[in-house]
């Protein structure tokens, strides 16, 4: 399955440019040519100051007064030699860009990003990152120049996302205090509760025990949600009656997870809507019972720039400090998820791309490019 038919376009674009792309080289033959050159005339310009020099007694010889001419002429100062004008410098062979097309390529460029459901921002700073490159580009045969190009983007976007990922296993391992508490939140629909039970289902793969908070008592649905998803996987599921206190059952669970001595509590919240301020009040008071050791936002990459407001709201409420993209697999553009994980500014922890319990992978930017470019 191909990841982003939109960049389909980009790449016949630069093909294009490769073709036009104009000859850069210079040969020795031409260099040699403007050394003798410059040389001829250096010594054109010696020799008509000697001819100054003799000619300049014998005028003011005739044109002198008697009484002037007892006293001898003194002699002319000598005139200091020019300074050689610089050699030209060479430049490096092969071909580039040709500069009147690379305005042209940024423009179709921005507009790939944006139809991939890449944010403004995030295109807009690809943009200028490319313009900085494009002009730099020297290759050897006018056919290199597309799969230079595409090079260059490549690494752009690899640099958008170094240091945006957040290895959530490795986190587990590294803290010593025992229970971890991880609260989800996001809007409802983006696979938040899924989410929940992959992490529990891969950190009982790890050797890791879990507890799990049905925080959504909104829902009645999303408790019964996770309690059979906890059945499925045998992970005890703490909840109470729909329309209780959220906050009372995160400290229910960890409650039952510190005297059973399990690893995590994995806490589920509710997810109306991330302008609902009723929500927002609910998810601060979870945020100081539970005292959450990480909060994980839950994004649904198909949202595109919705995605990251939503994100940058619950920030607000509560701090995020990771993210989990889902629904990667049905991004048939890719642009959104590597929006997500730019613009949010918080790392990324996993990214869903199936609908089994196995289908949620540590996020890698270099996974991500791949299927950009596929």
């Amino acid at each position: 399955m191909r990841a982003v038919g939109a960049f389909d376009d980009l790449t016949e674009r630069i093909t294009d440019v490769g073709e036009e792309a104009e000859d850069a080289s210079v040969s020795t033959e031409d260099l040699q040519k403007s050394e003798d050159e410059l040389e001829a005339e250096l010594e054109a310009e010696l020799a008509e100051l000697e001819e100054g020099e003799e000619d300049e007694p014998a005028a003011e010889a005739e044109t002198s007064s008697p009484e002037l001419d007892t006293e001898p002429a003194a002699e002319p100062e000598p005139q200091p030699e020019p300074e050689p004008e610089p050699e030209p410098e060479v430049e490096q062979g092969g071909y580039q860009i040709d500069p009147e097309r690379v305005e042209d390529l940024l423009w179709d460029l921005e507009l790939v990003l944006l139809e991939a459901d890449v944010a403004q921002e995030v295109a807009r700073e690809l943009r200028d990152e490319m313009e900085r490159r494009l002009p730099r580009i020297r290759v050897d045969a006018k056919s290199e120049v597309p799969q230079a190009v595409e090079s260059e983007l490549t690494s752009a976007i690899r640099s958008l996302l170094e240091g945006r990922s957040f290895k959530f296993d490795e986190w587990l391992l590294t803290e010593d205090e025992r229970p971890l508490t991880v609260m989800f939140v996001g809007v409802n629909g983006t696979g938040k509760t899924t989410t929940i039970a992959r992490v529990a289902h891969r950190m009982k793969e790890l050797g890791f025990s879990s507890v799990l908070a049905a925080g959504d008592t909104y829902r009645a649905g999303a408790i019964e949600q996770l309690k059979q998803h906890g059945d499925k996987l045998g992970v005890r599921v703490v909840n109470h009656e729909p329309g209780s206190d959220a906050a009372a059952v995160a400290f229910d669970a960890i409650d039952h997870a510190e005297s059973r001595k399990k690893d995590l509590v994995l806490v589920d919240t509710a997810g109306r809507m991330q302008t609902d301020s009723n929500l927002m009040d609910e998810l601060a008071k979870i945020d100081r019972v539970a005292d959450p050791d990480l909060t994980i936002f839950v994004g649904d990459s198909l949202a595109g720039n919705d995605a990251i407001e939503q994100a940058k709201e619950f920030d607000k409420a509560v701090g995020v400090d990771a993210s989990v993209l889902t629904k990667v697999d049905t991004d048939a553009k890719g642009g959104a998820a590597l929006s997500i994980a730019h613009a949010v500014g918080k790392p990324v922890a996993y990214l869903g791309v199936g609908e089994g319990y196995d289908d949620l992978i540590p996020f890698d930017p270099d996974w991500m490019i791949e299927r950009i470019f596929e």
